[in-house]
C-alpha cells in the first residue's frame, strides 16, 4: 500500500538526513526527444554506486514545504507553497524529487556534479531564502511552469553550501529541465556563481559543465550514421567487416564525456518521429544503450564523492511525456514500465504519496 505523509512530516523528513548520494561513482544520462504532432519526450537514466531504493513520489499542488538551512539542520531554509503538482522519482523513501515532471509539463532532472558543484555563501540573515542543493528540483517543479519562469525566478533565491550528513558535505549536483513548449535549460552553480545554460542539443550527464561538453562535440564532428563507401586501392577493395558502420568510432565507454558525445549523436541522428507514442518507444531504446551492466564499473572507496567500495549499475531509467503528463520508469530488476498518469492523480490531496517499485518480473507466457 503506498504511504502517505503530512505535511508536517514532509517538513521534518526535508530537513533531516538526505544521503541521496553517498557513493563513489555517478552515471546519469538524460535527453529530450521531438515528435511531428508537438509532443516532447525526456529520458534519463540513473546509476549509483548503492541502490536508492526509489519510490515514485506524488506532490499535490498548494503543498507547504521548508528548505534545509546553509547549516545543513531542518527548518531554517526557504518555507515555500507548492502552486503545482509534481511525480517522479525519490531516492531512499525521502520526499525530494531525484527526477520528475509537473502538471504544467515542465520536467527534469537531478545529476551527480563532482568536482565542480560550488553554491552560494549564505549570511544567517539570508537563511530564510536558501535551500540545499538537493532541493533544487523540488521547489522548481512544484514552483514554475516553463523554462522561462526559472530563468526569471531561481536568481531570487539562494542555494547553499548546506553539508548532508551521510554525504560528509555538500551533494554536488546540476540540473536539467525541458518544457512542454521545447525548451531546454541546464543550472550549474560553480565558484558561487548560478549559471543557466539554454541548451540546444537538450543532453545532459554529469561533469565537466555544459560548456566543456558543447566544446568537446567539436572532437567528434566526423561521426556519421551513414555505411562508409569502400576505398579502392589498386586492386585491393577495402570495406568495413559488416553492417553497423554508422557511428563508428563513437566512444563507448561510460564516462561522462563519452555519453554526452553518444546521446547527442543518437538524438541527432534520429529519423522523424511522427507521434509521440513513437517518441516514447524512441526514447526507450536510446536509453537501452547507457544501462550499466554489474561489474563493469567499479567504484572506490573514498572516490569521487566520498562514497564506499562497490559497482555501479543502472538502478532505473525514466520517460516523462511532456505532451500527454505521463510519467514512467522501469527498473533494474523489473524492465516493466510504471506509469503515472497526471490525468488520473489526485493532486489535491492533503498528503504526499508514495509508490513503491518492488512488484516483481514477470514474463508473458505465449506457450499456449
Amino acid at each position: 500500500m503506498p504511504i502517505l505523509f503530512g505535511r508536517v512530516a514532509i517538513a521534518a523528513l526535508m530537513s533531516g538526513s538526505l544521503a541521496l548520494l553517498p557513493l563513489a561513482a555517478q552515471a546519469c544520462t538524460s535527453f529530450l526527444l521531438t515528435a511531428q504532432d508537438g509532443g516532447k519526450v525526456y529520458g534519463r537514466t540513473l546509476e549509483f554506486g548503492l541502490p536508492l531504493h526509489s519510490k515514485l513520489l506524488v506532490i499535490p499542488r498548494n503543498f507547504a514545504m521548508k528548505g534545509t538551512a546553509p547549516d545543513g539542520t531542518g527548518g531554517g531554509g526557504l518555507a515555500w507553497t507548492g502552486k503545482y503538482g509534481v511525480a517522479g522519482a525519490n531516492g531512499l523513501g525521502l520526499p525530494i524529487i531525484i527526477d520528475g515532471m509537473n502538471e504544467q509539463g515542465l520536467a527534469g532532472g537531478l545529476l551527480f556534479f563532482p568536482g565542480y558543484a560550488k553554491f552560494q555563501d549564505v549570511a544567517p540573515s539570508e537563511a530564510g531564502n536558501s535551500i540545499a542543493s538537493f532541493e533544487m528540483l523540488t521547489y522548481i517543479l512544484t514552483s514554475f511552469a516553463t523554462v522561462a519562469e526559472v530563468r526569471a525566478n531561481l536568481p531570487k533565491i539562494k542555494v547553499s553550501n548546506a553539508p548532508q550528513a551521510t554525504f560528509q558535505g555538500l551533494v554536488p549536483l546540476h540540473v536539467t529541465l525541458h518544457d512542454a513548449g521545447g525548451s531546454s535549460l541546464v543550472i550549474e552553480y560553480v565558484d558561487g556563481q548560478l549559471n543557466m545554460y539554454d541548451n540546444p542539443t537538450t543532453i545532459l550527464t554529469n561533469a565537466p559543465a555544459l560548456p566543456w561538453h558543447l566544446a568537446n562535440l567539436g572532437l567528434y564532428g566526423n561521426l556519421s550514421g551513414k555505411e562508409p563507401a569502400a576505398r579502392k586501392v589498386g586492386d585491393l577493395n577495402i570495406a568495413a567487416p559488416s553492417t553497423g558502420a554508422g557511428l563508428h568510432g563513437m566512444p563507448g565507454d561510460s564516462l561522462s564525456p563519452s555519453r554526452f558525445v553518444r546521446a547527442f549523436n543518437f538524438v541527432q541522428n534520429m529519423p522523424v518521429i511522427p507521434t509521440t507514442a513513437q517518441a516514447v518507444t524512441a526514447a526507450r531504446h536510446i536509453l537501452n544503450n547507457f544501462d550499466i551492466p554489474p561489474g563493469s564499473v567499479l567504484t572506490v572507496a573514498g572516490g569521487a564523492g566520498g562514497g564506499i567500495a562497490g559497482f555501479e549499475t543502472t538502478e532505473w531509467s525514466g520517460i516523462a511525456d511532456l505532451k500527454n503528463r505521463t510519467y514512467a520508469i522501469w527498473t533494474y530488476a523489473n524492465a516493466t514500465a510504471r506509469k503515472l498518469d497526471f490525468a488520473k492523480l489526485d493532486l489535491d490531496a492533503k498528503a504526499v504519496k508514495f509508490i513503491p517499485l518492488d512488484q516483481p518480473a514477470a514474463d508473458i507466457d505465449l506457450s499456449k
